[in-house]
């Protein structure tokens, strides 16, 4: 199962070969012929012709990742806190930032440069795993949502490291101040690197990271790739790898 799943990303995240549209498109263009054959003779206007030949298999929008729910999950959580001051880094700005800046400012820290201006939005160039780039304790609310495990791979032009998960979470820490609330979320599994896309992480080692670094877990919540839900992890957490169904965590962490 995990050769197909790495296949698919392959062909279709990488090298732009859809599979399922492949499949799929012959039968959406035959839809299409039909529903142009009964539109055509009715139309009062200049018709174009532009097939879309794939919306019909589509829900009424993309939530079924984790992306969606842990943005929408973590940006409540950042509006029922209603902290002084909200830094983001590296978190999907059309998902987790967007949501934010919807009802409060928030400042964003990536190491990719942004050419766009946000409403809400503040934007900084930053190498997160260079604490000369750093302030330190600086904010009373933090946030780093699906980013902590590209730390050092080369994938967005950062520097290798075969350590930046851990650098960055480090630097996290120093960022927030005393009593401050840290959101964090990555890939869970057994402490592995699929290069260059991401690492996959147990919660205990994340856990034990943060410790190091006088940060308190709260919460740590996993989301269940059947049910679409986020369950809580019993604390403390084990040093095992989760369920396979289990695809991501979220933790929440306190500053000591």
């Amino acid at each position: 199962m995990r050769f197909v799943r790495s296949a698919y990303w392959l062909l279709c995240e990488q090298l732009g070969i859809d599979i399922r549209k492949l499949v799929r498109a012959p039968l959406g263009l035959v839809r299409y012929l039909r529903d142009l054959a009964l539109f055509i003779g009715k139309c009062p206007h200049k018709l174009r012709l532009q097939p879309c030949l794939h919306d019909w298999w589509q829900q009424a929008g993309a939530v079924g990742t984790e992306y969606f729910w842990q943005d929408l999950l973590v940006a409540r959580m950042v509006h029922q806190a209603t902290p002084k001051r909200h830094i983001d880094v590296g978190s999907r700005l059309d998902g987790f930032v967007a949501h934010v800046a919807s009802f409060r400012d928030i400042e964003v820290f990536d190491v990719r440069r942004l050419e766009s201006r946000i409403p809400g939005v503040t934007f900084k160039q930053a190498d997160m795993m260079n604490p000369d780039a750093l302030n330190t304790e600086i904010t009373d609310s933090l946030s780093c949502l699906h980013a902590i495990e590209h730390f050092g791979l080369g994938r967005y032009g950062d520097p290798l490291n075969p350590n930046g998960s851990a650098i960055g979470i480090k630097n996290l820490a120093n960022m927030l101040q005393p009593r401050g609330t840290m959101y964090l979320s990555c890939p869970v599994g057994n402490d592995e690197v699929f290069f260059n896309a991401h690492r996959a992480l147990k919660p205990f080692t994340i856990e034990k990271i943060a410790r190091e670094s006088n940060l308190n877990l709260k919460t740590c919540l996993l989301f269940n790739n059947e049910t679409k839900t986020f369950e809580s992890a019993p604390l403390p957490l084990s040093p095992e790898p989760p369920l396979e169904r289990h695809s991501l965590a979220i933790y929440i962490f306190t500053k000591q």
